[in-house]
């Protein structure tokens, strides 16, 4: 099997689609993600992988915080665009979505998402690119009945794009030049 049948195969995996926000101080952050699992019920955690050159990784790392705001099929374009690709180093990405503070703090939208939760950090996972936090989950609530939007969805009915430190990145491929220039 080579690498790139590999990635054919884990680009078929499914996920759902987050806000993942932190808070260390005054500051604060959010980006989309979809590499996020519970991996336990009793306590309750999850694990997130978040990639290592983010601001959001950097008040997780800092904080030991993290928010999940589940998003909904109706969630905007325009707030996925906000928090997918735009850098809160450069944009208060909150002064643009309604949003509450969690009981730890974080930050966590009020609109377009099924629910919330929050919680704090008790495990690091190096893995390269990305560290994988294992969060115990001490509070959270659900805003609205009805699925949550999954990736699938995203890319298939929002044609969605996917920002490049995500795991989920898939390259366009580029046509290849015939001998006439013409692409193919």
């Amino acid at each position: 099997m080579s690498k790139q049948q590999a990635l054919e195969a884990l680009w078929r995996l499914t996920y759902g689609m987050y806000v993942v926000s932190s808070r260390a101080g005054d500051r604060m952050n959010g980006q989309i993600s979809d590499a996020l699992m519970q991996v336990t019920l009793e306590p309750p955690r999850v694990a997130l992988s978040v990639n290592k050159a983010e601001l959001t990784h950097e008040l997780i790392a800092e904080s030991g915080l993290v928010g999940v705001s589940v998003l909904a099929p109706s969630v905007s374009k325009e707030t996925i665009l906000l928090f997918g690709f735009r850098s809160g180093r450069d944009t208060n990405k909150f002064e643009f979505v309604d949003h509450r503070e969690g009981v730890t703090g974080v930050p966590l939208l009020t609109k377009d998402v099924v629910s919330v939760f929050e919680g704090k950090v008790v495990e690091r996972v190096d893995v390269g690119t990305h560290t994988v936090f294992v969060v115990e989950v001490v509070d959270g609530q659900v805003v609205k009945d009805g699925p949550p939007l999954t990736y699938a969805y995203y890319q298939e009915h929002m044609r969605g794009a996917t920002h490049k430190n995500a795991p989920t990145y898939r390259p366009v491929p580029v046509k290849k030049e015939t001998q006439k220039g013409d692409r193919e």
